[in-house]
């Protein structure tokens, strides 16, 4: 391990309390020549169909929520015209619960490694537009410190992507140039998956690797097993941009599963997951889809497809803010799964050096061994 990586080891947190309600969102067109000539209902109901109803669009027009070159509009049948600048105004609302404090598992002068806890989105989106680990790193940058009383000229950045309902290493650039480097180490490994080499093969290209913990449901018979499912979308509702599932004609992606210990009396297996790829939900598609879902995932069942799939069900119904109701069927952010990215090493993206960084596991995670030995 390198000296870099070891000094980590020093325990470190930061992180802010939720304020009660967030400060809403804004969001800003200008209106196409093609669009010309629309009502104002036409254009955010067949623009914006996966935001709201139509009777949710026509309560935000009549709430004075929407304006036309900095004037209020309340009439829906309001004709457009082409180049006008339309604003709608989301007004804040109370987001779900959700952990604010990081752990630090890693820093330099280009990058921060945290430790993401359950229930923490990376990214906003949905229901989270604040209480995500961007937010936090954004607060963060613009505290003050010895040599600095205001807000950093940059702050750092999330580079990939962890499951609101996983937990554990997650890399977050400080410098373009980082970021840059990050990513291109994350397309090689997906292309490198895609180009069909061997397992062996892809291990010797890849400048990062990945490695996580989960809990099954039922005992696995076989140690290790590869998994080459390919990863698609399908319609789902509440999901504008589709739900990924395992499918034939979806994206090539490859996970290396190694049992760590069977406990036939709960019917359950620990195991470790190297990925190759990063699709979305890959692990937890792939472990269901050869029968051994994360116990307590609420969405995958074997198969890798969803638990409830009625993609012709929409439910019309909408909240105070006129957007539509949470659906039903469980969605990718739900949590309740124990899936947690225990360790990563990577080729330094600025120094080239080597460095390992490890993330505490759960309990839950633990084999008796590690158990008993902390």
């Amino acid at each position: 391990m390198s000296e870099k990586a070891e000094l980590a080891a020093v325990t470190a947190y930061f992180g802010v309390s939720w304020p009660e309600l967030n400060e809403g969102l804004t969001y800003h067109d200008i209106v196409r020549p093609t669009d010309a000539g629309l009502t104002l209902i036409e254009f955010y109901f067949r623009k914006y169909k996966n935001s709201a109803p139509l009777q949710g669009w026509l309560q935000r027009i009549q709430n004075k929520q929407i304006t036309i070159d900095g004037k209020v509009v309340i009439l829906p049948d309001t004709e457009l015209r082409a180049g006008a600048e339309l604003v709608y105004h989301r007004l804040p609302w109370r987001e779900p619960d959700a952990p604010y404090l990081l752990e630090v598992l890693f820093e330099d002068d280009y990058l921060i490694v945290v430790n993401k806890p359950s229930g923490l989105q990376v990214l906003p989106g949905g229901l989270y537009q604040q209480r995500s680990i961007l937010t936090q790193l954004q607060w963060h940058a613009c505290k003050p410190t010895t040599t600095s009383s205001g807000c950093q000229k940059t702050h750092p950045v999330p580079v990939h992507r962890l499951g609101r309902g996983t937990s554990g290493i997650l890399l977050c650039a400080k410098t373009k140039l980082c970021k840059s480097r990050l990513a291109a180490y994350f397309a090689e490994g997906t292309s490198v998956v895609e180009d069909k080499c061997t397992n062996s093969e892809c291990n010797t290209m890849r400048k990062i690797c990945k490695i996580y913990r989960a809990l099954v449901s039922g005992v696995m018979d076989m140690d290790e097993v590869v998994i080459k499912q390919p990863i698609g979308t399908i319609k789902y509702p509440g999901v504008a941009k589709g739900l990924y599932v395992a499918s034939p004609s979806g994206k090539p992606a490859l996970s290396s599963v190694r049992v760590l210990e069977r406990d036939s009396e709960n019917n359950c297996t620990l195991v470790q997951v190297e990925i190759q790829s990063g699709r979305p939900h890959q692990i937890r598609i792939h472990l269901s889809f050869i029968g051994y879902p994360l116990i307590g995932d609420p969405l995958y069942v074997s198969g890798g497809q969803p638990k409830c799939f009625h993609p012709e069900l929409m439910d019309e119904s909408f909240e105070k803010d006129g957007g539509y109701q949470r659906p039903e069927n469980p969605v990718p952010g739900d949590c309740g799964y124990n899936l947690h990215a225990h360790q990563i090493g990577l080729i330094h993206p600025i120094t080239n050096e080597l460095i390992k960084i490890t993330a505490p596991l759960p309990a839950i995670l633990q084999t008796r061994e590690e158990r008993e030995a902390s």
